[in-house]
């Protein structure tokens, strides 16, 4: 498989990263956790077609921009554990940032080891439980895409709806080594 291009756009209030996945010369592509600003995202995707919408958990910081990347057939992933949290303002803690929203239901639920192919490549996924019950990392050949679970120099608070410190532990106990092999893409 050749090596897949990653392009991270910083969006949002929040400085969160959505990441447009992509390989040389085709015409389509794979978004990552869209979370705000989706005029910026759509300039990075440079006119190629969103094959699908990976998120690696439910936080509105992470999923803000799905519904104006979303097209009618685009598939919108998410682990089975998140999936609720894309209708409930408390769970994906818009509520508590005083702007309660809802998200589009997402196409495809994932649990964790499902390899899934878009644009041409494949996305390993990894379940992470911990920042949220189904935060998962996707990785793609050399690349892991970890959302909350692993930032630069630490990882992903607990303490918000269906965080666990006892997960986020053994999550990063399984993930860590694998991580020191790979570049890796936090979200933020």
């Amino acid at each position: 498989m050749n090596s897949c291009q990653v392009e991270a756009v910083v969006c949002g209030a929040m400085w969160e990263y959505c990441y447009v996945v992509s390989l040389a010369g085709r015409k389509d592509c794979v978004v990552i956790d869209p979370g705000a600003q989706p005029e910026k995202i759509l300039a990075a995707v440079k006119g190629r077609e969103i094959s699908a919408i990976l998120l690696t958990h439910c936080h509105f910081d992470h999923v803000g921009a799905v519904e104006a990347l979303l097209g009618a057939r685009t598939p919108l992933v998410i682990h089975r554990a998140d999936a609720p949290g894309l209708g409930d303002p408390y769970i994906n803690a818009s509520a508590l940032m005083a702007a309660p929203r809802c998200f589009p239901a997402a196409s495809r639920l994932v649990d964790g080891g499902e390899v899934l192919s878009y644009a041409g490549m494949e996305f390993e996924v990894l379940h992470t439980p911990g920042h949220t019950a189904g935060s998962v990392c996707y990785r793609c050949g050399e690349e892991l895409f970890t959302g909350d679970t692993l930032l630069q120099g630490t990882h992903g608070r607990t303490d918000l709806p269906t965080g666990s410190d006892a997960e986020m532990y053994r999550s990063l106990t399984r993930l860590l080594p694998l991580a020191r092999g790979l570049r890796c893409h936090g979200g933020h």
